[in-house]
């Protein structure tokens, strides 16, 4: 049963994700270590959260196992042409797996928190 649930809960991310995301949970940015604060312990509504969490072949910036659910913080890195076409490619492959994505832009962490906790509740149905 747990390694069912294990696989399921990372839809079979390959080794090098695992070590590539506690990388990036060392280096955090300002709006994921906000945002992090919010959702850490089962702060927002109980549910269970997971950040840079190795999923298939990517790493979701948080994760919400029990809702399915991957919310995305993006800087301008994410304006770029090229790297937004990744971006809609990513969440079309996620959303094919059963999974949604959610979007937020960086600023709207930092300067707006209750607008995006309260867009998340409303993705996870609280």
């Amino acid at each position: 049963m747990a390694e069912e649930y294990n696989d399921n809960l990372h839809k079979g991310a390959i080794g090098k994700l695992y070590q590539y995301g506690r990388e990036l949970r060392q280096s955090s940015t300002k709006a994921e270590k906000i945002l992090w604060e919010y959702l850490r312990n089962r702060k927002l509504d109980g549910l269970k959260f997971r950040r840079q969490h190795p999923i298939d072949k990517f790493i979701a910036d948080f994760y919400c196992h029990e809702k399915k659910l991957v919310i995305e913080l993006d800087g301008a890195v994410h304006d770029d042409k090229m790297n937004a076409h990744y971006d809609a490619a990513r969440t079309y492959e996620l959303k094919v797996s059963g999974i949604t994505v959610i979007r937020f832009r960086n600023s709207e962490v930092e300067n707006c928190i209750s607008f995006v906790l309260s867009e998340i509740r409303k993705a996870t149905g609280k």
